[in-house]
């Protein structure tokens, strides 16, 4: 483990499809990559319907591990690639990492 560096957890949840330009702009920023998981999800913008039931749209989840002086960099590129800070585009958020194996 590198104890000199610190990390940072960047996570973007997206609409289904959209992975791979968030992976795009982060990489643009200086990541080297990131794990793509699948899901559903809802929120006030979705209200679609199919015979009465409510659609559930299907969401990608990417996680990606930075150096903390690429957070910024990174986060940067999601936003205006994907147009982040628009309703209803995705979310993004930054957790702290305590210990990183493996990078």
């Amino acid at each position: 483990m590198d104890n000199d560096k610190k990390y940072k957890l960047i996570i973007t949840i997206v609409d289904k499809g959209m992975a791979a330009n968030v992976i795009a702009a982060s990489k643009e920023g200086g990541a080297e990559g990131g794990t793509v998981i699948n899901g559903r999800g809802s929120s006030i913008y979705e209200k679609g319907k199919i015979f009465g039931f409510p659609i559930e749209p299907e969401k990608e989840i990417i996680m990606i591990v930075v150096e903390q002086e690429k957070e910024k960099f990174v986060i940067d590129e999601i936003t205006s690639k994907l147009n982040i800070k628009e309703k209803g585009k995705g979310i993004t958020f930054v957790l702290d990492v305590e210990n990183v194996i493996g990078i």
